[in-house]
């Protein structure tokens, strides 16, 4: 079987392919990670990326192939997460505009789209590794643009493009020392030969192959696995967030901000490292390692609303894969009792802790822990018996259903707000049993108001409110009772209301956005106006909420 041209159809075959073999062999490339924080699943995170591109080109119509490329492009960019799977929507975007508007390819259009999917990538990408998923897909673009001097027949171009990839991923550990000392090559270039596999089977017409060609040394057995994981010491870790979101832009925004990625990108690296920021006409999306990941999405907010955003702690996940161990080797001895909770910003985790919460799980309004994080909390609590605080009514399910997964003894205090989570840990007593302890902290939760000052994404109208975009709201126990275009006008209109003459304890929590000139102003207002009020303030460092307020 001859082929010289791919049309939309046999693009979309590849793709489907490509994407089939990747799922196939997602778990044996995560074995190959080296470092145990939130980027490390890279099978996993590559097969969810291109199970995002798959969709959206499932969903087009056209035989064009540039039509295909561009819906994996946009899919792609969508669905991407961590390094690996960033890295992988910027090589078929490249492809895609590679391309331009051509219905169908011929090898030497073929071995171009590859090669400005290679200039596209290194380009998103602030200081580029080799030895990574890169190289494997530069070298392998430039035996096709060679290949395609003088071959025309694509099966034949693909093969070449395999050849040197798989060439370039057994060269990784020469050129990144980290690999050749845990003794694996690199899981993203491993990804991409998977892909590249893929394409060929289906212009070959031929089953996928059974083997990824990872040789069995490579792959990490329990031993070894347990060795790259210590591989790093937690302390080790100096940007410890890993930050990533993307920002729809907004035509209102963008007059006063116009973007620019080079500059965008550039001002992002003075905030952590591991940067790829990519973006197209409608959304940027950024990955980044930060120690601030509040700076960062304030400055992509500039150019319009936040969107999928997710911030994980990789000092936490590190600790947590690694774990403790006992200088003697011995199994760590289970406590009587632990508590976890779920808290967004190191202010309230700090506050918690102090409280006698044992596991604080990095999460909240914008970003709910699966039901997988929560037990995976509970495990790492290691105790007999443990109580769990969602602090939010879209995590109490998922709360529940870990509940139910767990080995220990595990009670669920249906807390919706921060300030509920606080009152329940202030009666919570390691003496008594779960039922009883479940019941006192879960009365203790309802006594407590909870107000919260947040900005709104878009014009509304509620409860006979009306609320423009970018706005502050009010909101008392989850309903939006004020609205201004002042935040310090917001916060004086809601306490106002929040704060009746039988309360005598205001708690102020206020987010990374706050100063501390703004902070002093609230609290001279609340004393001018609500002298009976007891006044505590506490630096959560939240984000999306500028205040939260407890009032007993």
């Amino acid at each position: 079987m001859s082929i010289h041209s791919v049309n939309g159809s046999l693009l979309t075959q590849m793709i489907l392919s490509g994407a089939h073999h990747l799922s196939n062999n997602a778990d044996k490339i995560d074995a190959l990670n080296v470092f145990p924080v939130p980027d490390g699943d890279t099978g996993t995170n590559m097969n969810l990326s291109m199970t995002s591109g798959v969709n959206e080109v499932k969903q087009n119509e056209s035989d064009n192939a540039s039509a295909v490329a561009n819906a994996l492009a946009k899919g792609l960019l969508m669905g991407a997460r961590g390094n690996s799977g960033v890295i992988l929507s910027q090589i078929f975007r490249g492809f895609a505009k590679g391309m331009g508007s051509k219905e169908t390819l011929d090898a030497k259009d073929f071995a171009e789209a590859f090669d400005a999917g290679v200039a596209t990538a290194y380009k998103a990408v602030m200081k580029p590794v080799e030895g990574t998923i890169l190289t494997v897909a530069k070298d392998a673009a430039r035996a096709a643009v060679e290949a395609a001097e003088t071959e025309t027949e694509i099966i034949a171009l693909m093969e070449k493009i395999l050849s040197e990839a798989k060439a370039s991923l057994k060269r990784t550990p020469d050129l990144l020392p980290v690999l050749k000392e845990v003794g694996v090559v690199d899981s993203g270039g491993q990804g991409l030969v998977t892909i590249y596999e893929g394409f060929l089977a289906a212009l070959k017409g031929e089953e996928l192959p059974e083997d990824t060609g990872i040789e069995m040394e490579e792959l990490i057995n329990a031993e070894h696995h347990k060795v790259t994981q210590d591989f790093m010491d937690t302390s080790e870790i100096v940007y410890g967030y890993c930050t990533e979101f993307m920002v729809k832009f907004e035509d209102d925004k963008l007059q006063n901000n116009p973007y620019d990625e080079e500059k965008f990108r550039q001002e992002l690296s003075e905030f952590g490292d591991s940067l790829l920021v990519v973006s197209d006409d409608e959304i940027v999306k950024v990955h980044v390692h930060s120690e601030r990941p509040g700076d960062c999405l304030t400055l992509g907010q500039r150019f319009g609303s936040l969107i999928n955003m997710k911030i994980e702690n990789m000092r936490e996940q590190h600790s947590a894969i690694v774990g403790k161990k006992e200088k003697d080797n011995k199994p760590k001895q289970k406590s009587e009792y632990a508590v976890v909770t779920v808290a967004m910003g190191n202010g309230l985790k700090t506050l918690f802790e102090s409280l006698g919460v044992t596991v604080v799980i990095e999460g909240g309004q914008t970003m709910n822990p699966s039901t997988q994080d929560i037990a995976d909390a509970i495990t790492s609590a290691n105790a007999k018996k443990v109580i769990v605080l969602p602090n939010n009514k879209n995590i109490q399910m998922a709360a529940e259903q870990a509940a139910e997964l767990s080995e220990a003894d595990v009670a669920v205090v249906p807390t919706r707000t921060i300030p509920q989570g606080i009152s329940a840990m202030l009666v919570f007593d390691p003496e008594v049993d779960l039922v009883s302890n479940q019941q006192t902290m879960e009365s203790a939760s309802k006594e407590v108001k909870t107000g919260q000052i947040t900005y709104a994404v878009r014009d509304t109208q509620i409860d006979g409110i009306t609320i423009e975009k970018d706005h502050f709201m009010g909101i008392e126990d989850g309903k939006i009772i004020t609205s201004h275009e002042s935040k310090q006008e917001a916060v004086k209109l809601l306490l106002n209301k929040l704060i009746t003459e039988d309360d005598e304890i205001l708690t102020i929590l206020y987010g990374e956005d706050i100063s501390q000139e703004e902070v002093d102003e609230i609290e001279a207002f609340v004393e001018e106006n609500f002298e009976d009020v007891e006044i505590e303030i506490h630096n959560g460092e939240q984000p999306i909420y500028s205040y939260i307020f407890s009032v007993e």
